[in-house]
């Protein structure tokens, strides 16, 4: 199985690339390859811009990527209680060329912050959203208060309880 992995963050300390690369491990006999938003930097999308230049470049490799997966695993960062502006611009762009993003890909849809909340409001926007582009969304999962339930030198939850409610649905939806 190729599980494909990202964070919907640029950052390079990104608390939710580490939630992805972390929840992607658990999954038995996978091929993963995380991915970096910062390999995907394009113009602000405008429909201007698309006019002038066409289907950009690296949304093309971004929906290879895409298609190549078994099994895709998300993590969305929550900026001001949306996806942050480097996700959406990489969303914009690829929609236009597949408006089903996620090609009907089965995915684990996750959101973390430093909050309480872990990210849930982006999660809930998610987890509406991304079906009616093509996500087959098998599971979701909330990290609250990432800096107290994250190890980030041993890079697992170091909470029991979430650690454990992670790992069984992980079980649960393996292929």
């Amino acid at each position: 199985m190729r599980i494909i992995a990202f964070a919907g963050s640029p950052s390079k300390n990104s608390i939710n690339k580490k939630l992805a690369t972390y929840a992607a491990g658990l999954f038995e006999n996978a091929e993963v390859e995380i991915l970096d938003l910062n390999d995907y930097q394009m113009p602000l999308f405008s429909v201007d811009i698309e006019a002038e230049i066409g289907q950009h470049e690296l949304a093309k490799v971004f929906l290879a990527k895409i298609e190549s997966a078994d099994f895709l695993v998300v993590s969305l960062a929550e900026n001001n209680g949306n996806y942050s502006a480097a996700f959406k611009n990489v969303y914009d762009w690829c929609s236009r060329i597949i408006g089903k993003v996620f090609q009907g890909k089965p995915m684990l849809l996750m959101a973390t912050s430093p909050g309480a909340r872990g990210g849930a409001t982006v999660l809930e926007i998610a987890k509406n959203a991304f079906p009616r582009y093509g996500a087959d969304i098998k599971a979701t999962f909330s990290l609250p208060s990432f800096d107290g339930n994250f190890d980030i030198i041993n890079t697992r939850i170091s909470n029991q309880n979430f650690d454990v409610e992670l790992k069984e649905i992980i079980k649960s939806i393996s292929l």
